[in-house]
């Protein structure tokens, strides 16, 4: 029997990479990205793409459409063939939907239905997409609350299967919640005060685009075959700068704008990790140093460590499992 799946988690900008490299340098581990971002070949300043090793790095062009049921394929060879080599497997990332595609299982969803999509287009036309997200959040608050009002694709098929399986998506989800299917320790990072999270997202996407953000994007934008609804060119900073370059808002405007996503994106975050299950919570201020932890009753050891990593192999030194 395999032992449990080290998963670090976390909101974006809060150091979990740092973590889990350190973590996959002391444990003889490979560490597997859980990013929706990160997939797509090209998008690298923007999801801040990290030089060390990881799986399920660049394997897709923008132009495809990755989705969760095909990263639990890949993600499950993967893991397969670390475990043949005797290394550990280490999942990091934020993106909370493949972690509980992966190790919970996905529910049963209603197919496409052209004719429901082409009434929630004409209304979207009509009235704008944040009609369309109240219209979803009468229906199905749960979902409303991870969806930006103005992310017409999710939107689309948050309220498409409502109206066709006469359920709300996040009660299909619940339903399949309950048996875990792969044994994990679920560990996330994150500041203590959300300020200091809000601050490092602003620091780092300004240093993105020191570092030629804009240029990134633009090299996409040439491209003849890509357009601005691709789930790749939604991915948050990609968005608003796609959009400044289609002649939308300005530079400022739109580095505000991506700011401001991204701060969403880490709130959408922390809404799925309050939810999760026997979820080890390790906090830090803004150096980065632990200030509490928080473990699953039952378990127990001394958590004197300062620094994160020294804190989480100490936690997996006196709980093997």
């Amino acid at each position: 029997m395999h032992e449990p799946l080290l998963c670090i988690m976390g909101p974006t900008a809060s150091g979990k990479t740092d973590l889990a490299i350190a973590l996959a340098e002391a444990l003889n581990g490979e560490l597997i990205s859980v990013d929706s971002a990160l997939v797509y070949r090209g998008l690298d300043i923007g999801s801040a793409k990290p030089d060390y090793p990881h799986h399920l790095v660049d394997i897709c062009d923008p132009g495809e459409a990755y989705s969760a049921a095909r990263f639990v394929d890949d993600a499950r060879d993967v893991l397969a063939d670390v475990r043949a080599r005797g290394r550990r497997p280490i999942l990091v990332g934020g993106t909370m939907l493949y972690y509980r595609a992966l190790l919970q299982g996905l529910a049963p969803m209603p197919g496409a239905d052209p004719a429901v999509r082409a009434e929630i287009e004409a209304q979207a036309q009509r009235e704008g997409w944040p009609s369309v997200h109240r219209a979803l959040a009468a229906v199905d608050p749960d979902s409303a609350a991870r969806i930006h009002p103005n992310h017409s694709q999710r939107l689309m098929r948050a309220l498409e299967v409502y109206r066709v399986a006469g359920r709300p998506l996040s009660a299909i989800h619940d339903a399949d919640e309950a048996g875990a299917s792969i044994p994990s320790i679920p560990i996330a990072l994150a500041p203590r005060e959300r300020t200091v999270l809000h601050e490092r997202i602003a620091r780092r996407f300004h240093a993105m685009m020191d570092a030629g953000f804009l240029a990134e994007v633009r090299a996409l934008h040439d491209r003849s075959d890509l357009h601005g609804d691709l789930p790749a060119l939604r991915a948050v900073g990609y968005r608003q700068l796609w959009e400044h370059l289609d002649g939308e808002c300005s530079l400022d405007e739109a580095i505000e704008r991506g700011i401001a996503a991204t701060r969403q994106l880490a709130k959408r975050q922390f809404t799925w990790l309050r939810k999760w299950p026997d979820l080890r919570w390790l906090h830090t201020d803004a150096e980065g140093r632990v200030l509490d932890w928080t473990g699953v009753a039952g378990e127990s050891f001394s958590a004197t460590q300062s620094d994160p990593f020294d804190l989480v192999l100490n936690y997996l030194t006196a709980n093997p499992m």
